[in-house]
């Protein structure tokens, strides 16, 4: 097949970042903002902007799944989601059956909204419930409680189609029955996909700076890979297992626009701090939102970085990304995609090792981390990625 009609045909993907929260949470690095007043009007004049520069670089594409991430998105008017849906679709077009995801905090503010995202066309939720006591919520700094938070996933399961939640784990002094109950509680509740996270350090967080100072202690690592472990097994009897290292869904109800991303595909990224990866090119737009706006005002998009990316390092990124995936890598791919011979790239003794050590697993071209081999997924890509001296 001709590489233009591949890249025509090929899934695209649409993320959208809207940097806005009502409080920032002390966890979280992500690209938040806490802003007192918001033009809106200007915002979703900003956002289509962006939104038009990405559709003039990758034309003739349609998109197979749109992902609206923050920030906390819930907190976009109806009236932007539905405006900025109509301008995509518009201006590629949608596959048959697309994916419209949306991250919500669960606050009976923002549930009061779900029905109007649904008719804008929000066909999936994303839910940030993080915990199922009201003492961790306090300690992450989450402005719900239980009872709020399962009030709005019960409003979320009779408005959206599809529903997913996250829980944070491996929290200071949390047992492994604490969890098991916990798990199964959050199992109980029969949504088709759950996302589950260790809690981590990030630097530049309030949490980071308890560490530091001693006021905070995670689990050790033998502790955290029990938690790990007890997650897996338990998602798994439960029909839900784990097909990314912290992603947890039935099968089927995976979530299609993070697949995009794992499997190495093109998708465009808009809006204040927005990654991107079209057609070999890495973009980056602009962080803070003041920034971003005076961007879109001065060039009509609000990208800060574009780099054309070398064979070699499209290579690496999708073996980084791919082998979070339960199904794993194709390595004629990874070759393909690095315009070198495989050996250049990967270390196949090294592969040949961590497979009789129960890490990995080697099916013709396939290679996949095990079960095992999770838990230490960042040491595994040290010992077989190989980076070319020259690109």
């Amino acid at each position: 097949m001709p590489d233009n009609i591949r890249l025509v045909t090929a899934p695209l993907a649409l993320y959208v970042h809207w940097p806005f929260c009502v409080s920032k949470c002390p966890y979280c690095d992500f690209n938040s903002h806490v802003r007192a007043e918001i033009d809106q009007q200007a915002w979703r004049d900003a956002l289509i902007a962006d939104l038009r520069h990405e559709a003039a670089v990758l034309p003739g594409r349609k998109l197979t799944s749109i992902f609206f991430g923050g920030g906390t998105p819930s907190l976009m008017p109806p009236a932007t989601v539905a405006a900025l849906l109509a301008e995509a679709e518009r201006l590629w077009g949608f596959e048959p059956g697309i994916e419209i995801t949306l991250e919500a905090n669960p606050s009976s503010v923002e549930a009061a909204r779900f029905a109007d995202l649904a008719a804008a066309g929000v066909n999936r939720v994303s839910l940030g419930l993080q915990a199922l006591d009201d003492t961790t919520l306090r300690f992450l700094g989450r402005a719900h409680d239980v009872a709020e938070g399962l009030a709005a996933l019960d409003t979320a399961q009779g408005v959206f189609g599809r529903v997913s939640f996250d829980l944070i784990y491996a929290r200071p002094g949390q047992s492994l029955a604490n969890w098991q109950t916990e798990l199964t509680r959050a199992l109980a509740f029969g949504t088709e996909h759950l996302s589950l996270y260790q809690l981590t350090i990030e630097p530049g967080t309030r949490f980071a700076t308890d560490f530091a100072a001693g006021r905070l202690a995670l689990p050790d690592p033998d502790r955290a890979a029990d938690l790990f472990e007890l997650t897996r097994e338990t998602t798994a009897r439960a029909g839900l297992p784990a097909y990314e290292v912290s992603n947890h869904a039935r099968p089927g109800a995976e979530s299609r626009h993070n697949l995009i991303y794992w499997r190495y595909q093109d998708y465009a990224g808009i809006g204040p701090g927005a990654h991107g990866r079209r057609a070999g090119v890495a973009t980056q737009r602009r962080r803070k939102p003041e920034n971003w706006l005076a961007a879109i005002a001065r060039n009509g998009h609000g990208i800060e970085r574009e780099d054309a990316l070398a064979p070699t390092e499209r290579a690496i990124e999708a073996v980084l990304m791919g082998l979070r995936l339960a199904e794993g890598i194709d390595l004629d791919r990874i070759a393909t995609l690095g315009q070198r011979p495989l050996s250049d790239l990967i270390d196949e003794a090294a592969i040949e090792r961590l497979a009789k050590q129960g890490l990995l697993v080697r099916n013709g071209p396939r290679l996949a981390a095990t079960d095992a081999g999770m838990p230490v997924l960042n040491a595994i890509l040290g010992e077989i990625v190989r980076v070319p001296e020259t690109a």
